[in-house]
């Protein structure tokens, strides 16, 4: 670059020099700077002056050993360490320079600590790679482009005290939680601080001149979160590493405990209306409440009218106050084996926003319209109260309908079960024809008695489960088009078709397994419901149902409506859960300002901030998920600890190129079974046939596969379990020949590549 001209003689200021680095930009050297101010060799040392004063003063920082940047200047992107969270829980980071930080905190953008996918939440300890951005006041916010690794190598473990009195130092060593940490973390009695023996701590590598590369690593333990041998252990972890939190501000608690039992005023009275709730035997919350009965239209014969009744969380929770905001934070409850950590305090989620039986309640109501094939005719929305006329199990329920009632459900029986049971009838024979996806993913539930666990069980799934879910849809169904028909916006539960990608590597899997996907022809749930059916009398019954699972999209909210592809629905939004799910909320709140059912209706900021909410929301479901599968694996692998030694009957519910994982049919608990405990072949991965199959013999583990394997290890504080496969594999697939390179091949199709070809 050509020499700036000097400029005519003005004194140095520390203005004009902040105007210079400002303009010159962040990382820019003393020569940058005396070349924006135009200055000379004589001002050069007055130059150097300034800029040492306004380091010292805070006004400038490093950004390298002969670089500055403007204290309040960040640039647009750069390596940053998480380093704080402000009183609302909102993770701090600050941008890292070779020489330390620089900058002032900023604020991560909403939902970023949970975005990455299938990873924990970014926590305070994270490094990220960050995009920073400004909005109109100047402040920063930053956004997540990609995990780095931990800025000062935080790990959660156990603490385990060295007991050996032959041990060279006193301390103990740090166990990871983290299944994926490979070694334990060092700790010299002088890093303990009062972390004692089985505490559940977090620890930070020591970085200093005794760690060297690929030696033992020593840490410093920093806090500690609870006890090993404490019978919520699994959850706590779980919360911890994936960012759930737990516990209420003491507004949000204020705002709950000060809020009123509802009124008839503003309000429809459906109190006569005998709503009923149907839950699992153990919930604590009731969000939702129906009743069916003939329709008594003329014009309607053999129609049914539906009342759903959704608890009326938008009465307590208003836009922008404490409840609000945590709620916001939250995204949803989360629900582990043992415990809730739930969105909203237990003086609302449990209480006035519960739909407890004989008490007043208030409710957002909608009801529907069925024609005698099930097709929704009309709908209505109204703003209640409503007394719940009883509270159900879904065991309950079920044993009265199959003739077995009790001194509850046996007075409710005909005028509100069977009622309900039929127009059911009516609504699934409008499901069967509209053909959403019928994937076969069996629950199973973690038995706890006095703190441990004592078996696990399959979840029954009765129709009294599939009659509340179906009105939920049809609810949820009613609420977007309602507010579409007022062209207001909302944020819609969306669920995209599979990938090109993904369809292809289905129809390679199927000619596996002698089915056929036809290339080219329309992806609907139809055509994979055909291909569940084939498969229901085959061997291949639980590997398909596997593959046509992990062929799926995943579902997300969105202000922008694309349909939902498993339901096999057009317009589709959650409205029926706000107690635990604040997608609920804002179409709750969307539907009150659309119909002028009170002043607590969405606002334009509110609506404004959708597609932010939407992202955000997604992100916090996805962690919940990830916490609830780690909080479970744990609690299962400590269960399974005291069989190790012993055979299991289970199936192969993955192929890596590492091995494979097992899921066993009692537990459903995933374990790995490692290459190298599969006999001594050598193992090649097939990714198109989901198999691992033997280079010599063609032999095969196939996804699905039955086996029968030991279990060699169980460690709970990170829900790992390791098996040998004791079965056999499966004979050659059909066509298979052994290459002349000693490989393998499929269909006998050679995979070496062609002579005079390149290979890419």
């Amino acid at each position: 670059m050509a020499k700036r001209p000097p400029l005519p003689f003005a004194p140095l200021t520390r203005e004009r020099v902040l105007e210079a680095l400002r303009k010159a930009g962040p990382g820019a050297h003393k020569s940058d700077i005396a070349r924006e101010l135009g200055i000379g060799p004589d001002q050069k040392k007055e130059l150097r002056h300034l800029l040492r004063e306004l380091e010292e003063a805070g006004a400038l920082g490093r950004s390298g050993r002969r670089s500055y940047t403007d204290a309040q200047a960040l640039p647009q992107s750069g390596v940053m360490d998480v380093v704080d969270a402000d009183p609302d829980g909102e993770l701090l980071a600050r941008m890292r320079g070779p020489d330390g930080y620089f900058g002032p905190p900023v604020r991560l953008a909403p939902g970023e600590a949970r975005r990455m996918k299938g990873e924990a939440a970014i926590g305070i300890g994270d490094r990220v790679l960050a995009r920073l951005s400004q909005n109109a006041e100047g402040e920063y916010e930053a956004r997540i482009i990609k995990r780095l690794g931990q800025s000062a190598h935080r790990i959660l473990g156990v603490y385990r005290a060295n007991k050996d009195p032959r041990a060279r130092f006193g301390g103990g060593r740090v166990e990871p939680a983290d299944r994926k940490a490979r070694y334990p973390l060092l700790v010299e009695q002088k890093d303990v601080g009062d972390a004692e023996d089985g505490d559940l701590v977090f620890a930070e590598v020591r970085v200093g001149a005794r760690e060297r590369m690929g030696g033992p690593k020593y840490g410093v333990i920093k806090q500690s979160i609870g006890r090993e041998d404490d019978p919520r252990a699994a959850s706590i972890l779980a919360m911890h590493t994936h960012g759930i939190r737990e516990g209420f501000t003491p507004e949000e608690e204020a705002q709950a405990h000060a809020a009123k039992p509802p009124t008839l005023k503003g309000r429809t009275d459906l109190r006569d209306v005998p709503l009923i709730t149907i839950d699992p035997e153990d919930a604590r919350d009731h969000d939702d409440a129906v009743y069916a009965q003939a329709d008594d239209d003329p014009n309607n014969q053999g129609g049914f009218r539906v009342w759903v009744a959704i608890a009326d969380v938008a009465a307590y929770v208003t836009p922008n106050s404490p409840l609000d905001r945590g709620a916001y934070r939250r995204g949803n409850s989360t629900y582990f084996p043992d415990r809730v950590a739930p969105m909203l305090p237990e003086a609302l989620s449990a209480d006035l926003c519960s739909l407890r039986e004989k008490e007043e309640r208030a409710c957002l109501a909608v009801e529907i319209i069925f024609d005698k094939n099930g097709n929704k005719k009309r709908h209505k929305f109204v703003r209640g109260l409503m007394r719940s006329a009883a509270k159900l199990s879904y065991e309950q329920t079920q044993a009265a309908i199959d003739g077995k009632p009790d001194d509850k459900t046996g007075p409710l029986l005909e005028p509100i079960l069977k009622p309900l049971w039929a127009a059911y009838a009516c609504v699934w024979a409008a499901r069967e024809k509209r053909q959403p996806l019928e994937i076969d993913a069996p629950e199973h539930k973690i038995i706890f008695k006095d703190g441990k666990i004592v078996g696990v069980k399959r979840r029954e799934r009765f129709d009294a489960h599939k009659l509340i879910e179906e009105f939920m849809i049809m609810a949820n169904v009613a609420a977007a088009e309602e507010l579409e028909k007022r062209q207001r916006p909302l944020i819609y539960r969306i669920h995209d078709q599979p990938s090109e990608e993904k369809l292809a590597a289905f129809g390679d899997f199927l000619t596996t397994v002698n089915l056929k996907w036809t290339k080219g022809e329309r992806a609907l749930p139809a055509r994979f419901n055909r291909i569940l059916h084939q498969a229901e009398q085959s061997t291949h019954k639980d590997i398909i149902n596997e593959v046509v699972l992990r062929t799926q999209s995943q579902a997300v909210y969105s202000p922008d409506n694309i349909g939902h592809f498993g339901l096999n629905l057009s317009h589709y939004a959650h409205f029926t859960s706000p107690i635990r799910r604040y997608a609920d909320l804002t179409v709750h709140r969307a539907l009150i300002r659309a119909l002028k059912l009170g002043d607590d209706g969405a606002t334009d900021a509110e609506e404004q901030r959708y597609a932010e909410t939407a992202e955000h929301i997604s992100q916090t479901e996805r962690a919940s998920m990830a916490a609830e599968r780690d909080a479970t694996a744990r609690y299962i692998s400590a269960f399974l600890a005291d069989r190790v030694g012993l055979e299991f009957d289970g199936r192969v519910s993955g192929v890596t190129r590492f091995g494979l994982f097992i899921r066993l049919d009692e537990t459903q608990a995933d374990g790995l079974a490692p290459i190298s405990s599969l006999g001594p072949e050598r193992w090649i991965h097939d990714e198109a046939a989901h198999a691992l199959v033997g280079e010599h013999s063609g032999q095969r583990f196939p996804l699905g596969m039955k086996v029968q394997v030991r279990l060699e290890e169980a460690t709970p504080i990170s829900g790992g379990l390791l098996f040998s496969v004791l079965s056999d594999p499966e004979p050659p697939a059909p066509g298979w020949k052994k290459s002349r390179r000693s490989g393998q091949t499929r269909e006998g199709r050679d995979r070496r590549p062609q002579r005079g070809k390149k290979r890419r």
